[in-house]
């Protein structure tokens, strides 16, 4: 690679994100790196495997000459073989979700797939689904509630406010660093819960417009 020499998987140095500055400049990459992007030109090729994957998962679970338990046992088999292909692959191409690599794909499709023949047995075929309201409130508007995450995520830091250290933040972290910080020694403890937060609000707003009938659809 030119500058850098042999190619490597180092974030800035490695073959997607050459491709990436040469063809977009630096001007129009991840702001937080201007260097690299984690969804360059070179990743978006295997994430095509990734959604191909999907499409043909989903025509084998539609195929009306196999009964429930043949698709769920061969789907099963499947992902077995994809995971296994993905981490006997890894050792030469490494599994690396920020550049999309073949072996990620693979192995988290894989994953994926034996995770939707649970659901499909589960669900579909025993009908067991009461426990799966929570998914279900978040699924039907999904697009709504990734945009107006988003949205309120950008307007909150347009409201400056003192922090506990002096400092003048954003009101979101105003809120976790006054709400939810204090009481947990780990930072990494108090982000999590501080994320657990937003989806449980997220879910009971969810909750009463799936009460009400309210889907967003694009």
């Amino acid at each position: 690679m030119p500058s850098f020499g042999p190619a490597n998987l180092e974030p800035s140095t490695n073959l997607g994100a050459w491709l990436d500055r040469l063809v977009f400049s630096e001007a129009h990459l991840w702001k937080s790196s201007k260097t690299w992007d984690p969804e360059g030109l070179l990743g978006t090729l295997p994430a095509l495997g990734t959604g191909l994957l999907g499409v043909l998962t989903a025509q084998w679970l539609r195929r009306r000459d196999q009964q429930p338990a043949a698709k769920v046992a061969w789907l099963f088999v499947a992902a077995g073989a994809v995971v296994i292909a993905g981490l006997v692959w890894a050792p030469w191409f490494p599994i690396n979700k920020a550049l999309w690599t073949s072996s990620y794909v693979l192995y988290t499709g894989g994953l994926a797939m034996a995770g939707l023949a649970a659901l499909y047995w589960i669900c579909d075929v025993q009908g067991y689904r009461a426990w799966t309201r929570p998914a279900l409130v978040y699924g039907v508007n999904a697009i709504l509630v990734f945009c107006l995450s988003a949205l309120l995520s950008r307007t909150f830091s347009l409201f400056k406010l003192t922090g506990p250290s002096g400092k003048t933040v954003g009101l979101k972290e105003w809120l976790y660093q006054w709400g939810i910080a204090p009481f947990f020694a780990d930072p990494r403890t108090a982000s999590l819960v501080g994320a657990v937060v937003l989806v449980l609000i997220w879910l009971g707003i969810l909750s009463w417009m799936y009460k009400k009938g309210v889907i967003v659809k694009v």
